[in-house]
């Protein structure tokens, strides 16, 4: 296998008159987990379908797992695990019965086996026999990767996989894709939580079908330019209406009982606050740019597709 497990140039899918995804080119190191953010309506959806083979692009060019994007699409479904965002197995089957029928699908041999062992690396053993449709969130997305990994893909491509499910849940399934990126397992993972991304080799930043953004946590951060001010104090969110509008401002994000004042000018964001730090009942400090304040501003410079 080449460095990368995807490499990707220039695809293009379109509905109609509406383009969904504008030229996007990225591309993921063999054995790294990497994170795709975006908000709702971005096009991630759109963008992983085309990897895994089940859309086809209009235009652009790039391989999956060494295999042509195109030309060997069904190839390309047979090595890759794709978790879908909506839990999509038979809700009237067992957990055991759910992952018989994948490892059946595709033939794996000695299937009940496979099986057992995939209960058993994912602490689904003790519930070998209840039915999918009386599972919680947490215990639903991990049949969901265990029926992912039961034919033992070469890339995984998990599409907002711990949507809905509680904090410790979401820290287990975590633990499990590093535990699978160990051992050499190529992740793409497209999420909202911040703290998820934080944990990705690399992420990818796409807004209304573009991608703004490649690279570490630190250089995505690194690469929006901004400034940060934290400011604190009593009804600070009046505060955050004063400064909506003056000139040197570039974002503001409300973060609790403090507010994150950002700017790409150090010089006019620090004479746009002057005024502001010298009333007593505010406290101001320097701060570090976060990745959560990368990602709304990035977000707030793009342009929808569809209006």
């Amino acid at each position: 296998m080449s460095e990368n497990a995807i490499e990707v140039e220039g695809l293009v899918k379109r509905y109609g008159d509406k383009v969904v995804v504008d030229h996007v080119s990225m591309a993921v190191k063999s054995g790294e987990i990497a994170g795709f953010l975006g908000p709702n309506g971005s096009g991630k959806t759109t963008t992983i379908r085309m990897m895994c083979g089940l859309l086809t692009p209009n235009e652009g060019r790039g391989t999956v797992l060494g295999l042509d994007l195109v030309r060997d699409s069904l190839a390309i479904k047979r090595e890759v695990g794709y978790m879908t965002q909506k839990f999509s197995f038979y809700e009237d089957l067992s957990i055991e019965e759910n992952l018989m029928f994948v490892a059946r699908l595709y033939r794996l041999k000695p299937a009940r086996e496979k099986v057992l062992a995939t209960l058993e690396d994912l602490g689904l053993a003790s519930r070998r026999n209840q039915l999918a449709g009386s599972l919680s969130g947490g215990w639903k997305q991990r049949l969901a990767l265990g029926a992912c990994t039961l034919p033992s893909p070469k890339l995984l491509l998990l599409d907002e996989p711990t949507a809905g499910v509680d904090p410790k849940a979401r820290r287990d399934f975590w633990n499990e894709i590093h535990a699978l990126a160990a051992e050499g397992l190529t992740v793409l993972v497209s999420t909202h939580y911040m703290d998820e991304a934080e944990r990705c080799h690399e992420i990818a930043y796409i807004a209304y079908g573009k991608l703004l953004a490649q690279g570490t946590v630190d250089e995505v951060i690194a690469g929006t330019g901004l400034v940060t001010w934290t400011v604190s104090g009593p009804e600070v969110h009046r505060l955050q209406s004063e400064l909506e509008n003056v000139p040197g401002i570039d974002m503001m994000a409300p973060f609790g009982t403090s507010l994150h004042v950002a700017g790409r000018d150090p010089k006019a964001l620090e004479k746009a606050i002057a005024p502001y730090r010298e009333r007593p009942d505010l406290k101001w400090q320097k701060g570090e740019a976060t990745l959560e304040d990368a990602f709304i501003d990035l977000m707030r410079r793009a342009e929808d597709n569809f209006q």
